[in-house]
């Protein structure tokens, strides 16, 4: 057995070799893919940050990573790790917190100066319920749900049916309100339920409960595809875009 010293120094020896050691790649996450090898990126797949990216004239692949949302274009070959562009942490953080208070900015993407329109309104919050885009919606729990509405002026007012059946509940959005909250009393939320939503915009709402959201980008973004939540997975891409990467 070595002495104590010698132990010790052996011990630090090791410790400085390991830290030497690269670090796994991280890896992001295809948000949509479109073009001739589109086939070859399904939303949802995993893709090394080191790992050769080959694209073909037509293409477009947009990659959710822990930096942020990079949009690939055109024939060449690329690497996450070689993208420029500041990344979104701020963006990400804002986006997932869980709000609580009865006001909420309506979020939007930067536009040239002048133009406030190039870009559609978004929500400022990844859970409220965007009433404009129906469809398969995940929430972190079910007692406090807010439905979300891009434009702001005048009253609007809702309908909300369970789809199991039963009695309808109104939800009214206020002149100049943004927002308004689900009455869980009257329609009671669980995972897999569905309500028909009529009004000024119409579809259904089926709603999957997580409980607990990842942590990280490209972690929440495959919770919300394994979920089917596509309209949350457009804003939390759009919210967290970098400029577009270069090869």
């Amino acid at each position: 057995m070595l002495p104590s010293r010698k132990r010790l120094a052996a011990a630090a020896l090791a410790a400085a070799a390991w830290a030497l050691v690269p670090v796994a790649a991280s890896a992001g996450v295809v948000v949509s893919a479109s073009g001739p090898s589109a086939g070859s990126f399904p939303v949802g797949k995993s893709i090394g940050n080191s790992e050769r990216i080959v694209l073909r004239a037509g293409d477009t692949l947009t990659v959710l990573d822990g930096n942020g949302t990079r949009v690939l274009r055109g024939a060449g070959t690329y690497t996450l790790s070689q993208q420029a562009g500041k990344s979104q942490p701020g963006a990400f953080a804002g986006l997932t917190q869980r709000r609580t208070g009865p006001q909420a900015r309506t979020g939007a993407v930067r536009c040239p100066e002048g133009d406030a329109s190039c870009f559609p309104a978004r929500p400022s919050s990844l859970w409220y319920i965007d009433v404009a885009h129906p469809g398969t919606v995940c929430v972190l729990g079910a007692d406090r749900v807010r439905l979300w509405r891009p434009e702001k002026e005048g009253e609007a007012t809702y309908s909300l049916r369970a789809a199991t059946g039963g009695a309808s509940h109104e939800v009214t959005f206020g002149d100049g309100d943004a927002l308004a909250l689900w009455d869980v009393a009257a329609l009671p939320i669980a995972d897999g339920a569905s309500f028909a939503l009529s009004g000024p915009h119409e579809g259904t709402l089926k709603f999957a409960v997580l409980g607990a959201a990842a942590e990280e980008p490209e972690a929440l973004a495959q919770q919300l595809i394994a979920k089917g939540c596509t309209q949350q997975l457009e804003v939390l891409s759009a919210a967290t875009m970098v400029e577009e990467g270069q090869n």
